[in-house]
This record gives structure tokens, C-alpha cells and sequence, in this order.
């Protein structure tokens, strides 16, 4: 119940995660000719910001008590993906294209496991398997055709990012309804 309640107090950072994901899939969507560097850029930006809002969330867990690392280890990836992305804006299609898919790949197992490990404290916690499988299946795809034209990625990563997005949505309003009824956090255990 304790990480429940945390989650909770933080149910603005699923929504806003979702916001930004929403928008960088709208964006990819509308905008498919932009260039490979502006979507590098975009994608940098999404990264960095889901990386920071993760290491948020790691710091609340770790406050009650509960494990940070992986939230910690989910967070310093989405960093590391995007500071790698703007320090190297000129990296070739193919090589963006196997970042964006180990990243999702990677951050999809994280956050299904996050879900498995809330299943008996919050009701819902499909629509975070969702985003975890969504994340999984993309980098998937990715990794195994890596060929396939700048604009079926473009859009690929687009509905990716909807539906990830659409999934941190109905999470954080999931998690909202619960802030109001939960007792205040108890404090964090000495270790």
C-alpha cells in the first residue's frame, strides 16, 4: 500500500510523461518529412525528459522504503539514450534506428516488470503492461527491419509513442483517484 500511495502523490509525472509522449508521436505522425536530425532531436528531448521524471519516481520509492534501482536504472537509460542522441546528431539512420529500438526494448521490460510488481496494490495495472509490451513490440520490429523506409519508421515511432503515451495517461488519472484515499506516507525506514 505504501508504494501505492507514492505513486499516487506522483500522479502528475505519469500524466505529464504521457503528455510529452502523446506529443512526440503526434508530431512524428503529422511531420513525417522532417529530417533525420530534427527527429533525433525530438526523440533526445522525449528521452531526457521520460529519464528525469523516472528518476523522480526512484526517489519517492526510495523514501518508502521500497526498491529504487530499477525505476534509478530505467531512468539513467532514457538519460543515456538521449544525451548520446544530441551528442551525435549526424549518426547514421541505421544506428538511430537500433538506439530508439534496445532503448524501447529495454525500458518495455522495466516497466512491465513495475508492473508485475504492483499487481496486487493497484487495480489497472494492465494499462502499464500495455506501455511495457507497446515499448517491447516496437523495439522489436525495429531491430528485426531495419530497412524498411524513413517514413514507415517515422510513423512506426509515432503510434508507438501514442499508445505508450495514452498508457501513462490513463495510468496517472488511475493513480489520481487513489491520491485522495490514501493515508499520508508513513516515514522512510532507517536502513
Amino acid at each position: 500500500m505504501l508504494v501505492l500511495g507514492i505513486l499516487a502523490r506522483n500522479w502528475w509525472a505519469f500524466v505529464l510523461r504521457g503528455v510529452v509522449a502523446i506529443l512526440f508521436g503526434i508530431l512524428a505522425i503529422t511531420r513525417p518529412g522532417m529530417t533525420l536530425e530534427a527527429l533525433v532531436f525530438v526523440f533526445a528531448i522525449w528521452a531526457l525528459l521520460d529519464g528525469v521524471l523516472a528518476l523522480i519516481h526512484s526517489v519517492g520509492a526510495a523514501q518508502a522504503g521500497e526498491p529504487w534501482w530499477p525505476l534509478v536504472l530505467g531512468g539513467l537509460l532514457s538519460v543515456a539514450a538521449g544525451l548520446v542522441a544530441l551528442r551525435w546528431p549526424g549518426i547514421t539512420a541505421l544506428a538511430l534506428l537500433l538506439l530508439i529500438a534496445y532503448w524501447s526494448i529495454l525500458r518495455g521490460i522495466l516497466e512491465i516488470a513495475a508492473a508485475v510488481r504492483l499487481r496486487h496494490e493497484l487495480q489497472g495495472e494492465g494499462w502499464l503492461i500495455l506501455g511495457g509490451i507497446a515499448s517491447v513490440v516496437f523495439g522489436a520490429l525495429l531491430v528485426l527491419s531495419p530497412a524498411s523506409g524513413a517514413l514507415a519508421v517515422v510513423w512506426l515511432i509515432g503510434i508507438y509513442a501514442l499508445i505508450f503515451g495514452v498508457a501513462l495517461l490513463m495510468l496517472g488519472f488511475r493513480l489520481k483517484g487513489h491520491a485522495g484515499e490514501l493515508p499520508a506516507a508513513a516515514p522512510a525506514r532507517a536502513r
